[in-house]
Order: structure tokens, then sequence, then C-alpha cells
């Protein structure tokens, strides 16, 4: 059958709320703030934190009503660093708004944070999945990027972890950290893996301005060495493979049997829906979301004001703290979903990106995806495409190229 003859799916047919896939809240406070981190986040002060509290309620109750997320992930900043009584007012919240159910709900925890009874309340409510920043199990490097927990409190905290109930737990680590030699990302991947996670989450370091870590860079402190960089990420997509995860994006794997989409059991479904072109509705300071337009199956881009004060003081006066709106182009952001599906080694099939957006690919990014092909980064099909094992590696240059702008 021609993909001209198929019906895109009608969302325009769809009640509005029932087109939000993922729900995710920003929770801007940290005990400290990393030297590589370039996030929204910063210390708690005197009661800010019972303020933010009660802003977000504020922003449930006005932006997520008749919302019934698939996927709920709360990210940071440290979510976990809310003590018990904060935490059992926002889940109470949650409960009264109906915004309980989801089936996976994410939230991500420091190991210096993590305590059984947060552990046990928080699986109480529903929370099906931990995702918890270790970063490295090398003291020196903890040390170097400004962590505040030890190698040991992560073997804790996960213990912690499964005794509360978790049978889905991330851990992140970083590569090509300052002073990381191949030999101590072995001896981490290694110790790692023994954990025994159901996910794990992979990241070179990246200089973002304003970070400390990118000031030592520039000041000459230390020297970038990207032959490394790449050395230490293909031996981290091939011990992975060897211990039981499937690399489902470019440094994200999960066990699991593989499901009808080509993606593991255990992946991050809602991370999943960024790249799939899924609409997620994003609360708290500095939380971007895609949101449905009022006019159209194309959504808008929004994002909340990068500062707590402002705010609160926004919902305290009944006011939505949105900084901007932005309504993409449909070809912006056919573009962007076309380069963001790429990061998945899965790619796009033609019926699917056809079904999601009513656009063939091949006729507007004919000549991208042959480019893709002759640089020898891309596999091209009667089902689809896909970046190939070189071209994932390269997947941010690979997807720019789809990008057009606004």
């Amino acid at each position: 059958m021609e993909l001209s003859q198929i019906e895109p799916v009608a969302f325009a047919a769809l009640p509005r709320a029932s087109e939000v896939s993922g729900l995710y809240v920003h929770v801007p406070f940290c005990a400290h703030k990393c030297e590589y981190c370039a996030f929204y986040s910063h210390l708690p002060g005197g009661d800010q934190v019972d303020r933010y509290v009660a802003a977000l309620i504020r922003e449930m109750e006005m932006a997520a009503s008749g919302v019934r997320p698939q996927t709920v992930f709360f990210g940071g900043g440290t979510p976990s660093i809310l003590n018990l009584r904060q935490w059992e007012k926002v889940l109470a919240a949650m409960q009264r708004l109906d915004l309980l159910g989801a089936q996976e709900w994410t939230v991500e925890c420091n190991p210096a944070t993590v305590s059984l009874d947060k552990a046990k309340l928080l699986r109480e409510f529903g929370v099906n999945r931990i995702s918890m920043g270790v970063q490295s199990l090398d003291t020196t490097l903890l040390e170097r990027l400004g962590r505040i927990h030890s190698r040991e409190t992560v073997f804790k905290s996960f213990d912690i972890l499964r005794a509360a109930g978790f049978d889905n737990v991330n851990i992140d680590l970083m590569f090509a950290i300052p002073g990381q030699t191949m030999e101590v990302w072995e001896r981490t991947m290694t110790e790692a893996f023994a954990l025994g996670s159901e996910h794990l989450s992979c990241y070179e370091v990246i200089y973002e301005d304003d970070t400390p870590l990118y000031a030592q860079l520039q000041a000459g402190e230390f020297d970038l060495d990207e032959e490394l960089a790449c050395d230490m990420y293909e031996l981290l997509v091939q011990r992975s493979a060897e211990n039981g995860w499937t690399r489902y994006e470019v440094a994200n794997f999960a066990r699991g049997a593989l499901g009808a989409d080509g993606v593991p059991a255990l992946a991050c479904r809602h991370n999943t829906h960024y790249w799939r072109g899924r609409f997620v509705l994003a609360l708290g300071p500095s939380a971007a979301g895609y949101i449905p337009a009022s006019d159209s199956r194309l959504g808008d881009r929004t994002r909340n004001w990068s500062n707590t004060t402002m705010y609160c003081e926004q919902l305290e006066k009944g006011e939505l703290p949105l900084e901007s709106r932005e309504v993409l182009s449909a070809k912006g952001r056919l573009g962007e979903l076309a380069a963001f599906g790429l990061r998945m080694p899965v790619g796009w099939g033609w019926l699917e990106f056809f079904q999601l957006t009513g656009c063939d690919l091949r006729d507007q990014w004919g000549t991208e995806i042959a480019d893709l092909q002759k640089r020898g980064w891309a596999e091209v099909d009667e089902v689809g495409f896909r970046l190939n094992a070189q071209g994932i590696r390269f997947a941010d240059a690979a997807g720019e190229l789809f990008l057009r702008p606004e």
C-alpha cells in the first residue's frame, strides 16, 4: 500500500489533555552544585523548598487538569532532596488531581539523599523507577566532579532501593572526565555492571558555558582527548552488550526483550516520548515542555522561568510561570522530530513517520538521507532508514542536517 493511501493519525480529533503522553516535574534544589552542571539548580535556603512545593501543587492544579500521563519523570536538581513531609504533600496533591497511575514513574535520586523511609513512601504512591546519579565509582573523580556522595554510598543506596521494592533502577555514569584513564573507566564499568541495574545511562562530559569545569578548560588546567573519549564510548557499547543491555539510544542501555517497536522492555519510556515526538507537559522552574497547539496536530514549545523565586511569585498570584510559548513552523517541527528520532538505532519507519505527521520523509529530506548514506552513517531500505553503528556515534551531526530555521 502506498503511503498516500494511508490516513495520518487524527490527533486534532482527540481531547487535548489526552494527547499529553508524559509529565515532567523539575525540582531545582541540590545540596551542592556539581562542577559540570549547566541545568537550572541551586542550594535550598530558608523556607524556599516549602514555598516551591506549594507553588508546584498550584501549577499542577492550573496546568495538569485532565491530564492522564503514561509516564511521569521528576528530575532536577535533586528530587530526592525533598524531605518526607514535602514529598507527602506533593504525592497527596497528585492523588487528589488523579495524576497517579502512570505506567512508568521515575524519580531522580542522588545516592547521598536516599533513605529507606523515603524510598518506601515513593514506592507506595506508585513510583516504579529510580534513576540514580552515580557518575563515577572512583573517589578522586567524584571529588573532581563535585559530587557529595562516596562510592560506598552508591552500593548502600542501591541496596536500600531494592529493599524498598524497586526492581527498575537506572544508574548514570560519565566518561571522558578530566583525569579519567581507560583503566579507571573499565574498573568503574565492571563495578557498576555488578550492581545488576535494569538500565544504564552514560554521558560524555560536555563543557557548558558558566560551569566551573568549562572555566578550568579555558584556563588550560587540562586538555581534551577526543580519541580517548571515542575509545571509552566504543568500549562502553561493547561491554554493555556483553552484560545483557541493549542500546536503544546513543548512550542509553536497557535490559528486557525487544518489543514490536524495537525497544527493550525496560527502556525509559518517558525519554522515548521526546525522541518520538510525543507531547510532554513540564512543570517547575526552568521546565521545558512540548504541548498540543490549539489549531494543529503540531505542538508548542514551552519554558517556565529559570528563577525559583519568580516561579513561586507567579503562581502565588494565580498566574502560570511561563517565560515563553513558541509556536513552531510545520517544517521546523518535522525536521526536529526527524532529528530526535535518529538518536535511536531503530531510526524511522517510513510508515511510522507518515502516520505521525502526514509527511513522507523522502519527499522533504531525500537529499539529506542520501548524504548520510554517502558518509557511511545510515542504512535505507523499503521499511525506513536508521543510523548504523558508526552513524549513531555522530547522531547530533546527522540530526543537524534535518533541522530547518524557524
